[in-house]
């Protein structure tokens, strides 16, 4: 028996670990813990970013009509072949309230382009038109009502947080989104991706 195996035979023996068995069980608890890490980073990265928008929730979206604060129909469908950035607000969000200006600007800065901003405020009317009347906007809005909340799910914020905004292309498809503020970076970027 040489040194190593006379080593580890004494271990099994008395219970003790040596330095070959230590470090087995070294490597083995570092793998567990990397294995286990990954699976925390992907969990996490699944649950808290954006999902891809389901089919069905965009056909529903362009096929929807939400009514505006001076009481008219809106189609979603009018809205399809220009670039569209659609923003989901409220009145008692204040990041929603600090990006509603930014928004404004970026809309008459870039409407002659094609450019088009729409404002659906998850809120009620009454505190919509009182908020319009302090803080006009030059862009329309709509209220989409109890179907607000599923909508802003369906195109890929499954928290339902706001402020939460969406780039379609032409085409109707997603290009980008974020749940949070948008910022002057955010709406130069986007605007390049199109």
């Amino acid at each position: 028996m040489n040194a190593q195996e006379h080593s580890e035979a004494r271990d099994a023996a008395t219970g003790v670990a040596g330095p070959a068995s230590r470090q087995r069980r070294h490597g083995l608890l570092l793998g567990v813990g990397l294995a286990a890490a990954a699976t925390g980073a992907g969990l996490a990265w699944w649950r808290f970013s954006p999902r891809n928008e389901d089919a069905q929730a965009l056909a529903q979206f362009w096929s929807s009509s939400f009514e505006s604060p001076q009481g008219e129909p809106l189609a979603m469908a009018a809205f399809r072949g220009r670039p569209l950035l659609l923003n989901f607000w409220a009145t008692w969000c204040p990041p929603c309230v600090q990006e509603l200006p930014r928004l404004n600007a970026f809309h008459a800065a870039h409407q002659a382009q094609g450019w088009q901003v729409l404002g659906l405020a998850i809120d009620q009317l009454a505190s919509v038109r009182s908020f319009l009347q302090r803080t006009p906007l030059g862009f329309p809005q709509a209220l989409p009502g109890a179907a607000g909340l599923a909508l802003v799910r369906g195109l890929g914020n499954p928290g339902g947080g706001l402020p939460f905004s969406v780039l379609f292309a032409p085409s109707g498809q997603i290009v980008e989104r974020k749940i949070g503020e948008l910022s002057s970076v955010d709406l130069q970027q986007w605007r390049a991706a199109l």
